[in-house]
């Protein structure tokens, strides 16, 4: 394990989701303390400068967009402010910018919509938030025809996908997909799940296992167990069955 080393690249931006965020980070961040680890965590925004949360609360960026240094795991985490800075140009550039020098995308909740948007989930498997899976989907289906992008609504893309295909192979039902070094999650808790899933792949399952256990965590480690994928949101509010991967 002694030549795992990793920099860890966080991005922040505006009303990004709290957990999303921290609970992702509180498990990558812990490998730094394992024997022959060397992971590191860089923050970066836009500014360089502090980002508030949904939650009220703030974590601090160590680099811009423009002084970062090389990083070798990218780190998007979601959040609802994600319909906004869908159109943050500079966002996207510099999500575009990275993912071909990185090692790994790991992406929590809608965050995934970032991604798909620069392309580099073309006929890649991934998932996302389930409340706002039909939205982000969209950011996904964009038809090349003539050299043109057109945004299509979805549902017609989905009529069209056996003829034309769909650039994004999007999974509904999962905690989390893995593809190539492309790690999606469902809705904000299920990005913990993830980071301990990408800990598991490249350190082994039992540091994966020794983080959770140190955070008191019971990791969910199997990526078909998703029981909020099949909910209805505005109605399911009640008591859920977690031992049943349907």
């Amino acid at each position: 394990m002694a030549d795992k080393c990793f920099v860890i690249g966080a991005l922040l931006y505006p009303d990004y989701d709290l957990l999303d965020f921290n609970g992702t980070i509180r498990f990558l961040g812990s490998l730094e303390s394992e024997q022959n680890l060397n992971v590191k965590i860089i923050t970066i925004s836009e500014t360089g400068k502090k980002c508030n949360s949904a939650s009220q609360c703030s974590n601090w960026a160590d680099y811009s967009f423009d002084d970062c240094p090389e990083f070798d795991v990218l780190l998007i985490p979601g959040g609802k402010s994600y319909r906004k800075e869908i159109e943050n140009s500079a966002l996207i550039k510099f999500i575009d910018k990275w993912i071909p020098k990185v090692k790994y995308v790991l992406m929590v909740c809608s965050a995934s919509a970032f991604v798909a948007k620069t392309g580099h989930l073309d006929c890649k498997k991934a998932t996302s938030n389930k409340s706002e899976f039909d939205r982000i989907v969209e950011y996904g289906l964009v038809l090349t025809i003539l050299s043109i992008q057109v945004i299509i609504n979805v549902m017609l893309i989905f009529k069209l996908a056996k003829l034309l295909g769909p650039n994004v192979n999007w999974i509904k039902h999962g905690r989390w997909i893995v593809d190539g070094k492309f790690y999606s999650s469902g809705g904000v808790s299920a990005g913990m799940d993830m980071a301990l899933a990408w800990i598991s792949d490249v350190f082994g399952e039992k540091t994966a296992f020794k983080a959770a256990h140190r955070a008191e965590y019971v990791w969910n480690n199997n990526p078909a167990l998703d029981p909020f994928s099949g909910m209805n949101f505005k109605e399911n509010v009640g008591v859920l069955d977690f031992h049943s991967s349907k």
